[in-house]
């Protein structure tokens, strides 16, 4: 098969901590240039792919005919603006969230993104994550029925997040966290948002997030940058529970409607994890390993290669994007509001 010829925008502490490592390894991929304005890291993403022609702007990677395909890890707020021009100019597109910093500039994504024709993947990297697909699949089965209620967790240690990221000019807390969840929420159920509540406390480190889903379900979120690692759902249905901890789970949780009806089976899925061994130690000697990163990328090459529309795709950014829009203006205001029309206000395809 013919190498895809990628550029990358970015080689900040996630693209050298995972897109460099990933893309210089990925079959029939070849990196052929590096952008970053910072001469260190720049210098030091060059230690991955020396052959790579670097460049302190990115529009002068975008000047080159030999790049097939982007993978964009710049600030956030430049996304839209780089996203745009790569369009602009052909180039199939890897964004990571945010698609933009406001709906006027992920319209105007989308738009481009129309014209130009090419593959868009948003970087809403965790639905590949093993044990997420797992459960998105006992969900739609009806292992434990209609559902009831959601709930999840999303937070970080302290210090975890670097300072641009955690300033409100990048986004903040919602764009940064929340907008994962905002759209695993989505890949869960298949429902569309259509009321949200949410609350941030000062200076912006913790917030709650209530969405109403077209049948009325709710989803209770938390989110905070100085609490503890973890990153969990859990899933109340009419047959049961399920509950899932991306870093700590070795499988799929299930439990009873009647405790005292679950306790074999819960003998049994302590039995049955001791063939996870090798899962385990691989979650417990390489913390910082999230299989879904390389899957995401690995799709999307894919999906360039095969002609074929990818998912996550920036619809599906332009979705998230919206609730978090409403969810900013919710905690301003203290006002449940309403995402009904916003989530579908995306250009067709």
């Amino acid at each position: 098969m013919p190498v895809l010829k990628v550029g990358l925008m970015g080689c900040g502490r996630i693209a050298q901590s995972v897109h460099l490592p990933v893309l210089t390894h990925l079959p029939d991929v070849q990196l052929v240039a590096l952008a970053e304005a910072d001469p260190e890291r720049l210098k030091k993403a060059s230690l991955f792919a020396p052959k790579a022609v670097t460049y302190s702007d990115y529009k002068k990677l975008l000047e080159m005919d030999e790049v097939e395909a982007v993978v964009i890890c710049l600030p956030n707020d430049l996304h839209a603006e780089a996203a745009i021009a790569s369009l602009e100019l052909g180039k199939h597109l890897y964004l990571e969230k945010p698609l933009a910093m406001t709906l006027e500039e992920g319209r105007k994504v989308l738009s481009a993104w129309q014209k130009a024709g090419t593959v868009g993947m948003i970087g809403f990297n965790f639905r590949f994550h093993p044990l997420y697909m797992a459960a998105g699949q006992a969900i739609q089965s009806g292992r434990i029925g209609d559902l009831v209620s959601v709930r999840s967790v999303f937070s970080t240690a302290t210090q975890h997040s670097p300072p641009w990221g955690q300033s409100r000019q990048a986004g903040g807390l919602l764009i940064d966290l929340a907008s994962h969840h905002v759209d695993l929420i989505h890949f869960f159920l298949g429902q569309e948002v259509q009321n949200v509540w949410a609350a941030v406390k000062p200076p912006d480190d913790a917030a709650t997030l209530q969405l109403q889903l077209a049948t009325g379900l709710l989803s209770q979120s938390f989110f905070s940058w100085n609490a503890i690692e973890e990153d969990c759902f859990e899933f109340y249905g009419r047959k049961g529970k399920l509950a899932v901890d991306r870093y700590l789970s070795l499988d799929l949780e299930f439990t009873d409607p009647i405790r005292s009806f679950d306790r074999p089976k819960r003998l049994w899925r302590w039995i049955r994890s001791f063939g996870r061994v090798p899962y385990a130690l691989n979650k417990v000697f390489s913390p910082i390993h999230e299989p879904s990163f390389r899957s995401a990328l690995q799709s999307f090459v894919g999906a360039v290669k095969a002609n074929r529309s990818a998912s996550p795709d920036l619809k599906d950014g332009y979705r998230s994007l919206a609730i978090i829009k409403a969810a900013e203006e919710s905690a301003r205001t203290g006002l449940r509001v309403s995402v009904v029309g916003l989530n579908h206000e995306s250009v067709a395809r």
